[in-house]
Formats: C-alpha cells, structure tokens, sequence
C-alpha cells in the first residue's frame, strides 16, 4: 500500500513509532479483591496490543474513593504497581510505549463500592445514569459534595497514583478529565453549582483540574503528561451541555498552551449534537487551531479517517478502541491491507479470557486458503 500517514513516526514531546493509539478501554478484568491487574489476563492483553504507537491503559482508579465500575484495576497499592510492573516490561520488551489513565469516577459511582457511603461529586446532584456495581447495574444515587478537605486529598491521590505510576514503568500519564467523570463534573455548569472557589466562574470550574495537574507535574515530567476531554458530551453520563461548555474548554485548551504535555487527547461527539445549537461538531477541527502541542483525536474513526484528519492537519495522532479490542494487530493490518475482525460486544465486560485474550492475529495462509 502507498505510504499511510497515520503509520509515520511522530516526534515532539511524545516520540512514537506509528500514529496509531489504543485507546483508553474499560474491559472489567481486574477481578481480584486488591483490583490489581494480573499476570494471565492484563500482561498478555497490553503485549499483544504493542505494535501501536501507543498504548493509553483502561482508566486506572487513584484511590478506593475512585472507583465506580466493578473489577477494575487501579494504581494506589503495591501489589498494583507491581501488576502494573509486568504489563510494563513485556510492552516494553515488545517496543510498544504506555500510558495509564488516571482516573476517579466522581458521582458516577455507587454507595455498593463504598461500604455505603456516598460516592463524592462537585455538588450534590444526582446523573440519573448508572453504575456498574458487583451486583450488576444500579442507579445512581444523590452524592455528597465535596469539601475543600475532601479536594485537597483528591489533589494528593492523584499525585500519588502519578508517581506509583513511574515506580511501575510507566512511560507516563493521562488525566481522565472526559466522558462525565469527576473532573468532568467540576466542568459543567449542571452538575456543578457550587458557591466557592470551585464553582461559578470558568476559571473557577476548571481549577480542581489544575490543581491536579499541577500537582502532578511536580513528580512526573510535563512531557510525560497527556490529558483526555470531551467537550460536547451530551446525554450521557450524566452530563447536559449548556451554552458556557464549549467556552470552558476552550479556556482550558488555551491555557494547557503555557504547559509542556505530551498531548491532549479530545473525543469528537458520542451522539448526534446537530439539533444544539452550542455544541461543536467537528472536535479536532475547532480545537486545533486553538492549541500549539499534540493532539490525539478519538471516536469513530476508521483506517481511511484515521489518515485523513492526520493529512488535513488536524490531528497528530489518531485513538482507536474497539477495533483494537478485536484486532490486536491493528497495525499491522492498517499497514498490510488485512480485513478487520469483528468485535463482540458481549465480551467486552464479561471477565476472563473470552472476548479479552483470544482474538487472533490476521493468519494470511488461512485466510486466502
């Protein structure tokens, strides 16, 4: 095939080998009682997957507090940096390069995680979603909102999951700050409406965040630091636009130009936004002229996409999820021409092996027998 550009290397502050990136994946196989990533289902998954430029790991908890979907893994004890540990070293004894997402789940989560205490938020609001609980689905309950004591940990747990993360391997992180989470929360003028500090203003929205990613930049280097958003996440996970979202996160996308990330990493929309009238529908368009460093755009895209966002400019690196769950070799495929298997969705958070570790890579002589 004619040269690709999303299978060219990219250098600035993220040096990669491809611009093909996994995205990051809830896959619910951190079935343990310490939700430590394991040996036999997490190390082989990530290896097999190390052909991308890079790999951005399933959303990882920075603290029981954090947690909001049942079996996930998290990155606050030993025993999880040391599982973490394993995935590190064959992906990197494969060539590939990861990140891991760093995560706290907010009001998304349930009282079932937290000896029934109420899960925290930015106000006391309730999303009226569902969390995925070891008893299945339930809905979502009123949470508390969070003090100033109750941020300032949250501030400290996310620096501490940061530098667990280098102690294992890690070559660095993502700020989970997308998809209705908690910082997501903080963002949006409906499900924060708090009187303080943290509340009202933009600026004042969007300082939790940078607190934290201040914070974290004190133990991991600024290029070594990716943050994800969703800015016209409508309808889902609890979260409504209104007509000050956008401009939040164009103060944000602007103000991160002062920083020295690795990337941002945007979603273009998960449902059809046309009828609002203050949503953006074109994510990586709008928001590339506004921002000098990497992009990462994610949501929908396949191979021929994939190039042409990367061709137009727009983009600098492309984000794949499903179809890397279903072809570990996404790569390789891309590169050779090879069909794409077919995902199964009723795997994707089953548990085990099925679904997980099992999809084969591309076999030409069965293929074409």
């Amino acid at each position: 095939m004619s040269k690709q550009a999303i299978l060219t290397p990219f250098h600035k502050n993220l040096s990669v080998k491809n611009r093909v990136v996994m995205a990051p994946m809830t896959r619910s196989r951190a079935a343990n009682d310490g939700n430590v990533p394991t040996e036999d289902l997490h190390v082989p998954y990530y290896k097999q997957r190390a052909s991308a430029g890079l790999i951005i790991t399933e959303g990882s908890q920075v603290s029981k507090q954090a947690v909001g979907y049942v079996n996930t893994p998290g990155i606050y004890s030993k025993q999880q940096i040391e599982g973490w540990k394993k995935v590190t070293d064959e992906v990197h004894h494969e060539g590939g390069k990861i990140f891991i997402q760093l995560w706290h789940v907010g009001r998304m989560s349930h009282p079932d995680f937290h000896n029934g205490d109420l899960p925290l938020a930015p106000s006391a609001l309730n999303p009226n979603a569902q969390s995925f609980t070891p008893e299945g689905f339930k809905d979502t309950v009123t949470p508390k909102a969070m003090t100033t004591e109750d941020i300032k940990q949250t501030v400290n747990d996310f620096k501490n999951a940061a530098k667990n993360a280098i102690k294992a391997g890690f070559d660095g992180v993502e700020i989970h700050s997308s998809n209705g989470y908690l910082f997501h929360q903080f963002f949006n003028g409906t499900s924060n409406i708090r009187n303080d500090k943290y509340g009202g203003s933009i600026k004042n929205r969007t300082r939790f965040f940078f607190e934290v990613l201040d914070s974290i930049k004190e133990v991991v280097p600024q290029e070594k630091i990716g943050v994800r958003f969703n800015p016209s996440l409508d309808g889902m996970f609890g979260i409504t636009m209104d007509e000050n979202t956008i401009p939040t996160f164009e103060y944000i996308i602007k103000e991160l130009n002062d920083y020295n990330l690795a990337y941002i990493h945007l979603s273009e929309p998960f449902t059809d936004v046309s009828e609002i009238p203050y949503a953006v529908k074109n994510i990586a368009e709008h928001f590339r002229p506004l921002y000098n460093g990497t992009l990462i755009i994610n949501a929908g895209f396949d191979q021929e996409s994939g190039n042409k966002i990367i061709e137009a400019g727009n983009a600098d690196l492309v984000a794949y999820g499903k179809l890397f769950i279903s072809n570990p070799d996404l790569v390789e495929r891309f590169a050779n021409g090879y069909d794409l298997a077919e995902w199964d969705t009723d795997t994707f958070y089953s548990g085990g092996k099925e679904g997980y570790i099992d999809y084969p890579r591309y076999n030409q002589k069965t293929e074409h027998a």
